[in-house]
Parts: C-alpha cells; structure tokens; sequence
C-alpha cells in the first residue's frame, strides 16, 4: 500500500495478518508481551519482500542492518485465536539507517494492541558501521520514489 506524504514522497506501508497460535499465549491466557517483537519482524520481513528490501538483498550487497533503537507501547492485550493486523510503515530518512513505525491492531474490533518504532543501522559483514548510505540503498531510495511518486 502507497501513499503521498507531505513531503510528496510516497508512504510505503505493508500489511499482513497473523492469527495468534497456543504456544505463543501465557500462564494468564494473554499473549506473551515478547512476542509482539516477532510479530514486528514479521512485518518487516512481508514489507522488504513487498517493496524490495529483502534481507538477503541486504546481506548480498554487503551489509546487515541490526536493530539498534526499539521502542513498544502496549495498549491492549491479545488472546488464543485472535487474528492479529500488523502494519509496518517505512519513514523515509536521508541518513544511512532505515527507520520503521508499526501499529497491531486486533481484526474482530480493530483495536490497537500495540503501536512501535524501530531504527536500524548498517554494518559491513566485517562488522565497521557505515556512515554514509550504501549504494544498493541509495538506489532503492531512488527507485521507489520514481516507481510510487507516479501514483
């Protein structure tokens, strides 16, 4: 899903559903507050594969992104067959980091369980930060906002 932003650059959001399995609901029949967190990669996985920032296109240009900033706020709970709205939105940035907010939502009501943020850096696979944007990302910038900015 795209939209336009106001700074005219497209808003890149991906949504997928997730229904919530017994091994992941706690002694008190809630879903263990941990578990968000793998909901949170799953959303960012579904967005990379949906808009062409796959981990692997990471890793074989050279480069990890660890996590280094990870803020939740709990709203609600989540229960044993809840199916679960994750929307992952990127928010563009010049820097040489990729930034995300995420917003889970329960389906049956619509409420919001969980809303979040996350920034991750770059290394080299020798482990040295880098300062400035890599080229593939560069280019994925590039790319998407000629494809989206159509639209």
């Amino acid at each position: 899903m795209t939209q336009k932003n106001e700074d005219s650059q497209p808003k890149l959001t991906n949504v997928i559903k997730k229904k919530i399995p017994f091994y992941e609901i706690d002694g008190i029949h809630m879903m263990w507050h941990g578990n968000y967190v793998k909901y949170l990669e799953d959303g960012r996985e579904a967005f990379g594969e949906e808009f062409g920032l796959e981990y692997m296109h990471i890793f074989n240009s050279g480069y990890v992104a660890p996590i280094v900033d990870l803020h939740l706020k709990y709203k609600k709970t989540a229960s044993l067959g809840d199916t679960l709205i994750v929307e992952t939105t990127y928010i563009p940035c010049d820097s040489a980091k990729l930034m995300f907010t995420y917003t889970i939502y329960r389906e049956k009501d619509l409420a919001v369980l969980l809303k979040a943020t996350s920034t991750q850096l770059f290394l080299t696979r020798d482990g040295v930060f880098e300062l400035s944007s890599p080229a593939f990302l560069k280019e994925w910038r590039q790319n998407i906002i000629t494809k989206y900015a159509e639209r």
